[in-house]
């Protein structure tokens, strides 16, 4: 248990836990897990546990390309059916002409109904149309008791048809980077072609963002697979940390979401 701790930020040590109890319960039982939705880097602590088993791993987050999906835990005998991930996609239905439905608005209010954020999937917004994910275990309750987005009466519908989903077709740029550090404050310098005094100052300015987290240390190290977003710039995903260079820079790949 050492070992995997010392890969990982001393803050995902539970959820590191939590995927160790996840493997024992398959290798225990012989039986496949799903997980509830996780983000892009606790899907990367979950691979990098499960692929040191005998075990398998797959995924899905109901949307192409999705950005929050279930983990499906299983023994190698096992094949995966796309209704094993047990995921409901809806429709908001509202008055269109008078309401501009926003990401945020919407995730708020999903959550006022009582059901934690590990429950919802990706958020899909395209011109008028909204749609999000959730997991098929809490998706009647959800049908029935989401009926309201701020102040605006709402209905929802299931989405059944592939074809009816809404895609987002998100371009990224790759761009190597060499940084003395991985410290979020040299991250953001880099990636803002900016001081590490402005970086600090978007820091301490509440504007930059760990995989959905506000980040307010400066000394906070960005790993492998975590999602930055800075207000007012964009949004990045480490993709690789290659290593040193001679000067013993360290060599680090960011995608930026075009």
């Amino acid at each position: 248990m050492e070992s995997i701790f010392q890969h990982f930020r001393k803050e995902e040590q539970p959820f590191i836990e939590k995927v160790n109890s996840w493997v024992k319960e398959v290798e225990d039982t012989y039986a496949p897990k799903l997980t509830e939705f996780l983000d892009p880097r606790q899907r990367f602590i979950a691979e990098s546990i499960v692929r040191n088993s005998d075990l398998m791993m797959s995924v899905a987050g109901g949307f192409p390309n999705s950005e929050r999906e279930r983990v499906l835990i299983y023994p190698d005998y096992y094949t995966p059916a796309a209704e094993d991930f047990q995921i409901s996609l809806y429709e908001i239905h509202y008055p269109q002409k008078f309401v501009t439905m926003k990401h945020s608005q919407v995730l708020g209010s999903l959550l006022s109904v009582g059901i934690d954020r590990s429950r919802f999937g990706d958020i899909r917004l395209s011109e008028e149309r909204v749609q999000f994910a959730v997991s098929t275990e809490v998706a009647e309750y959800i049908h029935v008791n989401f009926t309201q987005v701020g102040k605006v009466k709402i209905s929802v519908q299931p989405v059944l048809k592939e074809e009816d989903r809404i895609t987002v077709l998100e371009e990224w740029t790759e761009e190597l980077h060499i940084i003395s550090s991985l410290r979020i404050d040299t991250v953001v310098a880099a990636l803002t072609t900016s001081s590490r005094a402005k970086a600090s100052s978007l820091i301490k300015g509440e504007k930059v963002k760990v995989n959905w987290t506000t980040i307010d240390q400066q000394a906070f190290e960005v790993e492998e697979a975590d999602i930055v977003s800075i207000r007012g710039f964009g949004r990045y995903k480490v993709l690789n940390i290659e290593g040193r260079t001679r000067k013993d820079k360290i060599r680090v790949m960011i995608g930026a979401l075009v």
